[in-house]
């Protein structure tokens, strides 16, 4: 007998007449496709193809009902599978080569599928692989559609269990899914729970070890330019009482000291752990302190951000170096996201009364570079007055036609002076390097701050998020009895960049009609900024709890959930919430109990008050031959009969979805049994 053609094949599966065999096996497919395609952005594109070609010939097979291909083919193409992992990773170990063989595996063994045996073990295996994605990435999307494939594995799980009629799928992925949430609290209870080991949730993720800061010890024309259009979260701040205003958040990176001509870099210089005391540290804050946490995304590098200015009295796991011109840093690389308390004052002095020869560095210009700007220097300078020339430049920079632009031309070997003089159009680190060329020239030391500026506050959980967008350049200048004094030469030039953020600052001329959209999300009262707000407050919220749940914040959390039991408030909420569940519940199955049953139960309870009770391990079948023997009236008995026949087919016949009128029939018969 020939085998059905594909479209009376597709015709009877639209008609929900597919074999069950074939109907199956689908499903199975289907599942496995669910496994292995996040696994596809990261495994060898040879890998991916050999995978989704096995299982398109998995499902042609299954589709066309043709015979499984023999062992004798399997066998070498398998052999050269493994071969191909090993000259893809030059090894057979390790978290790479071991996923792609599983992805592999898993496929290949849905070509050597002959016993019921073997359905399972394809199964199971992916529940296994479907473990191995969070090695690769962590986000609370990825935990979602893991959820939703762990539903659809039971659902093929529980289909292959049946040995009668097959419920419809939307009726198996339903009851799979309430499975799937009874085991969700004792799943919530183990996450809280169980002891935590150091580190985030399932080791490092793929791209852990590959996060950048954006954020170097040198800078040139264009290497902050290029960050500008990232939208990757450099990290977050959650202030404890009010947050400052937009125009105040400088976060503190790198000082950058040597200028070479075209680079900025910084000097060599000792680091000091945070109890000992540093050299000419002299700090005097005026007003309270902004208490804050950030929470510093992985950057593989050891410099920490901080609103300026931050004493070196950070928390920090592992302790905390810093140098004497306010760097701070870890001890180590930051490889996973990393959370530290800091407290900041926006109004302080510091460094006010350093010796002539500990500015001597701040004045170096190299030789033989940017003539004109030296000689502009001159002409700006204020004799005897640092502040009044700082503020001469910065007025030249109102002043003049200068653009801020992201796109600026390209500057030849006197940066400076082709910026000053010909172009006049720069990003952040043309302005704060040219102003400090400028200072220094009139013999005024100055330096560049490598660092972040801003950032957005959203309303919906209250963490300001920084951007590699809100990458900024600006300038320190000393002055006699002030110390070091910020200037930002950016804010001369394009004063929203630093009232509101980069997007503000800079023309829009989106193409194809994207002004609209651009508008919608820089107005934080439209609703692309409401949704974009909430959006990113799951995330921050993920990774917040779930990612970043170590020991020391599940000690804190343990803690406080017994405070807030173990007092006669929490004892009072949560024997509340006990007895409204047991009320819920209570009311729940009166509600929502089977009629069918209901009239069962009705009769078993008649049927106890004649004198005939059912004991407890009889079925319907066994209980009415029973009730057949008792000195009844004829009449009572084929009632009794009519009541069971029924009963059991309404109960375990096939499921019609007609069961209210039968029902009807079941109290009428109940009805003659009672008179």
């Amino acid at each position: 007998m020939s085998a059905p053609s594909p479209a009376a094949t597709l015709r009877r599966l639209r008609a929900g007449t597919l074999p069950r065999d074939k109907a199956d096996t689908l499903l199975l497919l289907a599942a496995a496709l669910l496994v292995l395609a996040p696994h596809m952005n990261h495994l060898p594109l040879w890998t991916s193809a050999v995978v989704l070609g096995t299982l398109t010939w998995r499902a042609a097979i299954t589709w066309r009902g043709k015979r499984m291909p023999p062992l004798w083919l399997l066998l070498p193409v398998s052999l050269a599978a493994m071969a191909g992992v090993y000259a893809s990773y030059r090894t057979l170990l390790g978290r790479d080569a071991g996923v792609a063989m599983l992805a592999l595996l898993l496929a290949f063994k849905l070509l050597e599928m002959h016993a019921r045996r073997d359905v399972f073990v394809v199964i199971f295996l992916s529940f296994f692989m479907l473990l191995t994605t969070f090695f690769y990435t962590q986000t609370i999307w990825m935990a979602v559609l893991m959820a939703a494939t762990v539903v659809v594995l039971l659902a093929t799980l529980m289909t292959f269990q049946y040995t009668g009629a097959v419920p419809p799928l939307t009726r198996r992925l339903r009851d799979t899914g309430r499975i799937f949430l009874i085991a969700a609290p004792l799943g919530l209870f183990l996450f809280i729970a169980f002891p935590r080991f150091q580190g985030p949730l399932w080791g490092l993720p793929g791209d852990a070890r590959s996060g950048k800061s954006g954020m170097s010890d040198t800078m040139s024309p264009g290497s902050l330019a290029s960050l500008a259009l990232s939208e990757d979260v450099a990290f977050r701040v959650r202030f404890l009482g009010t947050p400052p205003p937009q125009a105040a958040l400088y976060w503190r990176g790198i000082v950058l000291s040597n200028f070479d001509g075209k680079t900025w870099s910084r000097a060599s210089r000792p680091l000091y752990a945070t109890g000992e005391s540093l050299r000419d540290f002299t700090i005097e804050v005026a007003g309270a302190a902004l208490p804050h946490e950030v929470t510093l995304e992985p950057t593989g590098k050891r410099w920490l951000f901080s609103l300026e200015l931050t004493a070196p009295a950070i928390s920090l796991p592992g302790g905390l170096i810093a140098s004497d011109e306010l760097e701070l840093s870890s001890r180590l690389p930051v490889h996973e996201r990393l959370r530290y308390n800091a407290r900041a004052w926006t109004s302080h002095r510091w460094q006010a009364h350093l010796p002539p020869e500990r500015l001597v560095k701040w004045l170096h210009l190299p030789q033989g570079y940017n003539p004109r700007t030296l000689a502009l220097a001159q002409t700006l300078r204020q004799p005897d007055n640092p502040a009044a020339s700082a503020q001469a430049v910065l007025a030249l920079f109102r002043r003049e036609q200068f653009r801020y632009t992201l796109e600026p031309p390209a500057l030849g070997r006197d940066t400076v002076d082709d910026f000053l003089f010909t172009t006049r159009a720069g990003f952040c680190e043309h302005y704060a390097a040219a102003f400090t060329v400028l200072m220094r020239a009139m013999g005024i030391p100055a330096r560049v701050i490598n660092g972040y500026q801003g950032g957005e506050l959203n309303p919906v959980d209250g963490y300001l998020t920084v951007r590699q967008s809100d990458a900024h350049a600006w300038a320190e200048v000393w002055l006699p009895q002030r110390g070091w004094v910020r200037f930002d030469p950016t804010a001369a030039v394009a004063p929203d960049r630093i009232a509101h953020n980069l997007a503000r600052s800079l023309p829009q001329s989106a193409p194809f009609g994207l002004d609209g959209l651009i508008g919608l999300r820089n107005n934080p009262d439209s609703w692309l900024s409401q949704f974009r707000f909430n959006i990113n407050a799951l995330n921050n919220a993920w990774n917040q709890w779930v990612l970043d749940y170590n020991p020391d914040r599940q000690r804190s959390f343990l803690e406080e959930l017994s405070f807030g039991l173990f007092n006669w408030r929490g004892a009072a909420g949560l024997s509340a919430i006990v007895v409204l569940v047991w009320l819920w519940r209570r009311l729940r199955g009166r509600v929502t109990q089977d009629p069918v049953d209901a009239a069962y139960d009705a009769f078993c309870r008649l049927m106890a008050q004649q004198g005939a009770p059912r004991l407890p391990d009889e079925g319907p079948q066994r209980y009415g031959r029973r009730l057949q023997e008792l000195a009844l009236p004829e009449a009572r008995k084929a009632a009794i009969r009519d009541f069971l026949g029924l009963y059991g087919k309404l109960k375990y016949g096939r499921p019609d979805g007609t069961q209210s009128a039968p029902a009807a029939r079941l109290n009428a018969l109940l009805n003659v049994l009672k008179h």
